[in-house]
């Protein structure tokens, strides 16, 4: 496999005022939700834009291939958005992977949010890019959002203090200690990258998993096509988000301790990563340390400028 991993580029944090651009990289959205996580992000401090092209419904999809991908690209090169934060995840984010300008993108690097269906974005952000991409709460999904998760965003938007997280629910499935690189997101998303030029490559990092509504079955056939493929070898660090209605806990747990039982790695389960009721923001691409025996996910630097 190619990698086009790149040197790491962190994109300027925000201040008061500062202009978040929303887009629609993948499915139609509620109004209603909309306008609640609009609210949310002016609550915070920050002018928000986006253009009413970003409700268009074709289908399952918010808008052709070519509009997505421009809203994308224009708001990367727009001088006046200092962040870009994602409507909705559902699906069609990776149909516009081959229609985004990644060179203009590295020109003007920029705080890129999402999570879900975007992790497809994020991954392709790090890997041709070097962007410390965000997996984080979006626009509909900010509107229920608890304090937690509020907070969680602000702060890595904002501050350039050394992120630490420590799981919720956590759950030791293999002791042991790692250092490198975060990469990852929902894995029905990254499982279908693999065999792609845009797969990623998880060879020297700390990868982290979450996904929704996936039976306990499928959650296992995902992750053995990706170690059949070969994507998770030289992995060297596992963490387990939210495995939001994907059946008991314990039954993702032994899964996962079955397919890495001869990893030789740490494996921590139990993060409020995703589409559980909390989710905080993690950035891709900083180097962090997986302590699994003391239940800590330490980065090494901030995640921003």
């Amino acid at each position: 496999m190619e990698s086009y991993q790149k040197p790491i580029v962190k994109p300027p944090r925000l201040a008061p005022g500062d202009t978040i651009g929303i887009v629609a990289p993948a499915s139609p959205f509620s109004r209603e939700k909309f306008n609640k996580g609009v609210a949310v992000l002016e609550s915070m401090g920050f002018r928000v834009s986006f253009d009413d092209d970003i409700f268009i419904e074709q289908g399952y999809l918010a808008g052709t291939d070519a509009q997505r991908a421009d809203f994308i690209n224009r708001l990367f090169a727009d001088r006046e958005i200092k962040a870009i934060v994602c409507a909705r995840g559902g699906f069609g984010a990776m149909r516009v992977l081959a229609l985004l300008d990644y060179e203009a993108i590295k020109k003007h690097p920029k705080i890129f949010v999402g999570f879900s269906d975007i992790s497809a974005l994020l991954s392709v952000l790090d890997t041709r890019c070097g962007l410390v991409a965000f997996h984080g709460p979006m626009v509909t999904t900010l509107a229920d959002a608890g304090q937690a998760t509020k907070a969680a965003l602000l702060a890595a938007l904002t501050s350039d203090v050394k992120l630490e997280l420590a799981p919720a629910n956590g759950r030791v499935i293999s002791p042991g200690r790692a250092s490198g690189p975060i990469a990852g997101g929902n894995l029905t998303t990254l499982c279908h990258l693999v065999g792609t030029p845009y797969a990623p490559s998880y060879n020297g990092k700390i990868v982290f998993f979450e996904d929704k509504g996936e039976a306990a079955y499928r959650i296992d056939r995902m992750l053995s096509q990706m170690k059949l493929a070969g994507c998770l070898e030289g992995l060297v660090g596992l963490v387990l988000g939210s495995f939001e209605d994907c059946g008991e806990f314990d039954e993702i747990c032994r899964i996962t301790a079955e397919m890495f039982k001869d990893a030789g790695i740490p494996v921590l389960a139990g993060f409020d990563i995703g589409h559980g009721k909390t989710n905080i923001t993690i950035p891709l691409g900083i180097e962090a340390t997986l302590d699994a025996d003391q239940q800590r996910l330490t980065f090494h630097e901030s995640a921003t400028v």
